[in-house]
């Protein structure tokens, strides 16, 4: 009987990550299914087009926990939804716009928090694992830091992708007509990644722990 322990201990690392990689998988094919601008579906979700692939080949090497597995696997989906309607045209935004009176489709604003809020686990998972921060006063800034530095990369490619493709690329900015569009969703992002540090930070030293003693089994 002592022999079967290992087995059922590994067990829900293997296949909660492949449960989580079939949704993120469907979700992307309809997704994909009558997007409203293919240049923008792509843009939008080529983190994930990139991400998954790269997840899978590494995921012997370098397993991730499941609270990021979950996480990865939500912000996909809330950029597949971004893509296929362009995140100023998801209709759920527009209920939040008409049912609050807002001035705008609030999509893009969550895709930010989002943008902020899940990398911070991504990059916390990161640093603790592979440098000397783990247990240090200084992972929690690091980690917001990085992610605001992100979230500022993506803004410049955006701001690149206008200069290129200049009004086919409305669709992807989403400004909806605010001139202050970079400041929010770098804001956002900020938001995200410190609620993130501060809601998340003890269940993901727990979920960190016990991935390292279980990979030491």
């Amino acid at each position: 009987m002592t022999a079967l322990h290992p087995v059922s201990r590994r067990a829900p690392r293997l296949t909660s990550p492949a449960l989580f990689a079939a949704v993120v998988v469907a979700g992307m094919a309809l997704s994909a299914w009558g997007a409203r601008d293919r240049a923008t579906w792509f843009l939008e979700t080529v983190w994930v087009l990139i991400g998954l692939p790269l997840l899978v080949l590494t995921r012997r090497r370098f397993p991730l926990t499941g609270l990021l597995c979950g996480l990865l696997a939500a912000h996909a989906l809330v950029l597949a939804v971004g893509g296929h309607y362009t995140y100023a045209q998801v209709p759920l935004g527009d209920w939040v716009r008409d049912t609050f009176g807002l001035e705008r489709n609030p999509y893009d604003r969550f895709g930010h928090l989002m943008q902020g809020f899940v990398p911070a686990v991504l990059v916390r998972e990161l640093l603790s694992r592979t440098s000397p921060l783990r247990g240090s006063r200084w992972l929690a800034p690091l980690t917001v830091c990085a992610c605001l530095a992100f979230s500022a990369v993506f803004e410049l490619l955006e701001w690149l992708a206008a200069e290129i493709g200049g009004h086919g690329a409305d669709a992807f900015l989403a400004t909806q007509g605010d001139v202050w569009d970079t400041q929010w969703d770098m804001f956002c992002a900020l938001i995200g990644a410190t609620v993130s540090v501060l809601l998340l930070s003890r269940v993901h030293d727990r979920q960190l722990a016990a991935l390292e003693a279980q990979r030491e089994v």
